[in-house]
This record gives C-alpha cells, sequence and structure tokens, in this order.
C-alpha cells in the first residue's frame, strides 16, 4: 500500500474516534504522527488550533504563557481572561492552580461555537513537568465536547489513560488501529505466577490465590494502585498525592518508608526507578481488573457486531464489582472513581440500548434500574425507564418512577429538565 493510502487510512482512524472523545493521544508508536499533524493543520474544513510545546514549558507559568501567545496569534481575542489575572497568580500559577485552569478554560471556550481541535505538539518535552501535566489532564476534563484535544507525543504522557478510557474522555490511536488493551504494556492475563489485583471494589490483590494481608497499613496498597494508576509517575506526584500537608523532605522520607512496606507485602521491588520515575516493575506479570473493564469497554465502543459489542459490555458490567477502592477518599481516587462509574453507567445503558432494539423490554429495564440505581442523577436514564414501563403497557409503573424521581431530585434541590417533563407527558397522552 502506498504512503499516501496509509497516511489516509489512519486520518480516516483517527476522524472516526475523534466524535466519540475529547482527547486523543497520537501514540509514540505510531509511524505517521507528524504527517498526520501536517494533514490536519492543512485541512481547511477543520478548525485547527496549534501549539507546539517549547524546551522551557516544563514550568507551567512558562507553559501558560507561551500556549496564549501562539493561541491568540491564531484567534486574536484570546487570553483576554488569562492575561487579566494578577500578577502573582501569573507569576506563579502553580500557587493558584484552580484558578489559572478556570481563566484558561474559559478563554478555550470562547475560540469557538463549533467543533474544534486544540493539537499540543511535541508533548513530550512537558515529561518532567508535574504541573503542566496536571494541568492538561485538568483543562481535558473542564472543557466542553466542542474542544478536542489532539496529542502528539514521542512518549506515552504522564496521565491517567485507562480511567481518562473508562470515562470515553480518551483514546490512543497508534496509525490506523485503536489501542483496546495493554495500555501501558506491562500487565498480564490470569494465570500462573500472576499477581491479581483488584481495584473495582474495596481493593484487594491476590497473591497465589491468597489475599495479601501483609501491608502494614494502608498507604502502601493504596501507592500500589496509585502506580498501577499511570504509565509512570514521579516521586514528587506521590508526595502531592498523598502527603500534601507535609514539608517536601518529610513526605519524601514518609514515601520511602511506604516502598519499603510495600516491597515487603509483596516481596519483591514493585516500584523501579529510572530515569528521575518511578513504574511499577515490568518483569511482574499482574492482572488488573481496571484495565480489562477498559479494555471490555473499547471493544464494546468499537465493534460493529451487536453481539460482541453485547458480549463486551456484559463483561464490563460483571467486573464492576463496586466503586473503585471503595472506603477510601483522596482526591485521586474520589477523580477515578467517577471515570470507571461513568464506563459501569455505559455498559448497563448500552446492553439496555440493544436490547430495546431487539424489543426485549424486561431485560432492558433491568438493566436501566441498576443504572438508575448507580446514579439517581441521570435523567436521561430514568426517561428511558418510563419509555420502557410505556412500551410494556405499565403506565400506572411510569407515573410512580416519574413522581419518585421528582421528589429525590428535589431532595438536592433538582428540577428536572424540561426533556424529562416533556417525556412524561408525551408517555401520559
Amino acid at each position: 500500500m502506498k504512503l499516501h493510502d496509509l497516511v489516509e487510512k489512519s486520518y480516516q482512524t483517527f476522524l472516526a474516534q475523534l466524535k466519540e472523545t475529547k482527547v486523543v493521544l497520537l501514540h509514540p508508536r505510531s509511524r505517521y504522527r507528524s504527517m498526520l499533524i501536517a494533514r490536519l493543520i492543512n485541512t481547511p474544513d477543520l478548525n485547527v488550533f496549534y501549539y507546539a510545546l517549547g524546551p522551557d514549558d516544563i514550568k507551567l507559568r512558562n507553559f501558560i504563557s507561551g500556549i496564549t501567545h501562539d493561541l491568540s496569534s491564531q484567534y486574536p481575542t484570546f487570553g483576554r481572561h488569562i492575561n487579566m489575572l494578577p500578577q502573582n497568580v501569573y507569576e506563579a500559577p502553580e500557587d493558584h492552580f484552580d484558578l489559572a485552569l478556570d481563566t484558561f478554560t474559559q478563554d478555550i471556550e470562547e475560540i469557538s461555537t463549533e467543533t474544534f481541535l486544540l493539537v499540543l505538539d511535541e508533548y513530550d518535552r512537558s515529561d518532567s513537568a508535574d504541573d503542566v501535566q496536571r494541568f492538561v489532564e485538568r483543562l481535558a476534563a473542564r472543557v466542553s465536547d466542542r474542544c478536542k484535544i489532539v496529542l502528539n507525543s514521542r512518549t506515552l504522557p504522564r496521565l491517567p489513560w485507562v480511567s481518562m478510557i473508562s470515562q470515553r474522555r480518551a483514546v490512543l490511536v497508534e496509525d490506523e488501529t485503536v489501542i483496546g488493551s495493554e495500555f501501558y504494556g506491562n500487565l498480564a492475563t490470569k494465570g500462573r505466577d500472576t499477581l491479581e489485583v483488584y481495584a473495582l471494589g474495596p481493593g484487594q490483590v491476590m497473591m497465589d490465590d491468597d489475599p495479601v494481608d501483609t501491608w502494614e497499613g494502608h498507604l502502601p496498597r493504596l501507592l500500589f494502585f496509585f502506580a498501577l494508576d499511570r504509565p509512570i509517575v514521579t516521586r514528587s506526584e506521590i508526595c502531592q498525592a498523598f502527603w500534601p500537608e507535609l514539608e517536601p523532605d518529610q513526605a519524601v522520607n514518609v514515601f520511602h518508608v511506604t516502598k519499603r512496606r510495600l516491597h515487603k507485602a509483596l516481596n519483591t521491588d514493585v516500584l523501579v526507578h529510572d530515569e528521575g520515575y518511578y513504574r511499577v516493575n515490568p518483569e511482574m506479570l499482574i492482572y488488573y481488573d481496571v484495565m480489562e473493564f477498559a479494555s471490555a469497554l473499547m471493544e464494546g465502543r468499537n465493534s460493529s457486531d451487536d453481539e460482541v459489542r453485547l458480549a463486551a459490555y456484559q463483561r464490563a458490567a460483571d467486573l464492576y464489582s463496586g466503586p473503585f477502592l471503595h472506603g477510601h477518599n483522596d482526591r485521586w481516587i474520589q477523580e477515578r472513581r467517577a471515570d470507571f462509574r461513568a464506563g459501569y453507567l455505559e455498559a448497563l445503558t448500552e446492553q439496555a440500548r440493544i436490547w430495546t432494539q431487539r424489543e426485549r423490554y424486561e431485560q432492558a429495564l433491568t438493566l436501566l434500574q441498576k443504572a438508575s440505581a448507580e446514579d439517581y442523577a441521570r435523567e436521561d436514564v430514568h426517561r428511558d425507564l418510563m419509555r420502557l414501563f410505556a412500551r410494556l403497557g405499565r403506565r400506572s409503573e411510569a407515573a410512580a418512577h416519574f413522581q419518585r424521581m421528582v421528589d429525590e431530585l428535589r431532595k438536592d434541590n433538582i428540577e428536572p429538565s424540561q426533556e424529562t417533563h416533556l417525556a412524561y407527558q408525551e408517555i401520559m397522552e
């Protein structure tokens, strides 16, 4: 196949994935990354804004200043909010992180009322920049679906890809292939000599079919889960997540104690240090339920065969044994919990949609009731439930469900949307 055809195939794969997510990573293994970026920039039909990170973008101040300058040359009014920040915020945005992020997001949101691409090229220049990595991660969560962030990097960025994929917020593209498993390349299927790790639920580690219970406290176990969350982590990231209230030297000392306890509990060097980063030892055979969960979701999203999709979403739902690390409420855990919960709801509602299409309304009803119990604020699920009750000739149950929903939402000072009221009226006519 000619090079032009290969690039075109990669381009079409990219466009297809862009419709379904907010962040697309052109994987470091991709052969046509640079050609694809050039194609994006030179396609008149695409609304593209481009920034190539420079060597100084290892500091958040420089990153914000640099991208604001470059985007203002592409969209003249860009930066009108970020440039109005007080000098102390602009000089040290890492000390006023949320304010800087909110303000920058406001500028991004005003770029266009249509879908647009924000291309961050040479993203690997930020590899050592914790604040920049965190800024882009938070930005991806806050911008509207109009903004599609495209990352081009020679290394796998230090973002929580598995949780972002689970929430349908990110996808990894390697030329014409969408990566649907082994996202970090160091995990295995269940088998002999495999360490089994389960985070969907209370969190448990199994060795030789027996639970590991020699953690000497909960921190070594949580440190293991934290390290599994990303391809690599820095010591400062770990300290900030676990001991933000301690002075840096104190936090480092506690980290080393916790790391030793982790290695002792699993009787091996779990975290290995390489060029300033920590990562889970690649020589360990690890089965991680979270990875299989994300892989099942990816299979469900990308298959055109309803039977395959149904089976994949069922597998994802079965893997979800409860909220991520249930019983712990650290900020990073709550963020991941929300992402995986979103994936679980997708698995339930997509199965329900397929069963509804097949007029298997009872199966769909059961699944939607589970989804409603998981997240009662999902009005789209309530609307589908009421429609199913009506299709089954159970309009009185639809009416009762609507009234319960209104009462429960109002307890949280939430008024059901006009769309929900209209759906109810249509059912009752």
